[in-house]
């Protein structure tokens, strides 16, 4: 029926809007996307209105059929760390961490030669 259809699309909506203001809340810059038409399938696998997967390139996807497919990136984008540190990307647990660029096996921390670069420094690329 026509109701139960509006009520599942609602549902999806909501679904995306909570999924959304979680990615919000955590902090991240996190960014998100919406892709209509996009089939609800991934790997080979169906998906119905609603149901989520974790794609290899670690976005969080949505069904929100018929209208589309919506991903939000799960990983966190540190924007200021100090120019002598990187942002090593783990594809593998969808991580990235911050690094010494000198030595990459050594977190990125404060230290007392070593002074944090303020809010304004620009994002690194």
């Amino acid at each position: 029926s026509m109701a139960m259809q509006a009520q599942k699309m609602r549902c999806a909506w909501g679904r995306l809007c909570l999924l959304l203001s979680l990615l919000q809340l955590s902090g991240s810059q996190a960014k998100c996307y919406f892709q209509a038409k996009a089939p609800c399938e991934y790997e080979g696998k169906q998906f119905s209105l609603g149901e989520s997967w974790l794609s290899t390139n670690c976005l969080l996807c949505t069904c929100l059929h018929p209208i589309g497919v919506g991903c939000c990136e799960t990983t966190q984008h540190p924007i200021d760390f100090p120019d002598w540190c990187e942002a090593h990307y783990d594809s593998q647990t969808c991580q990235i961490s911050v690094v010494q660029k000198a030595n990459p096996s050594l977190p990125c921390v404060k230290s007392v030669e070593h002074e944090w670069g303020s809010a304004s420094t620009p994002e690194p690329l």
